[in-house]
């Protein structure tokens, strides 16, 4: 087993960020691997080592919300990056991602909107 990283970058508020964090959990427990856990969750607003910060490299995800839900306020919603480090298998890992960006934006949904818009690294 080894510490693998699951980075997303959101455009979330408190309560989407909150919702996504859970969708991860949810992944990580549905595995039944005892060696399959979360070590650590960081949610980031910049970049280390680097004057960039999360709402220059995810604009594009607020510009998605104005898309998705023409008229409607974005309220408390800012671009972050969520960075959690799980112990794992490789194939734990992928599994794990494809379920949550599988759960974050369905495909069947229509119209299709996303609660939370999102990009996977």
């Amino acid at each position: 087993m080894r510490t693998r990283k699951l980075t997303f970058g959101l455009y979330a508020d408190e309560q989407g960020l909150a919702w996504v964090e859970s969708l991860v959990e949810d992944a990580v427990r549905s595995r039944n691997a005892r060696n399959t856990r979360i070590t650590g969750t960081t949610v980031a607003d910049s970049f280390s080592g680097s004057e960039g910060s999360t709402a220059d490299a995810y604009d594009f995800l607020a510009h998605q919300w104005a898309v998705e839900h023409p008229g409607q306020s974005s309220g408390e919603r800012r671009a972050v990056e969520l960075r959690v480090r799980l112990v794992c298998s490789r194939r734990a890992h992928r599994v794990i991602r494809r379920t949550v960006i599988n759960t974050l934006c369905p495909e069947d949904t229509a119209p299709h909107a996303c609660r939370v818009p999102w990009s996977a690294h």
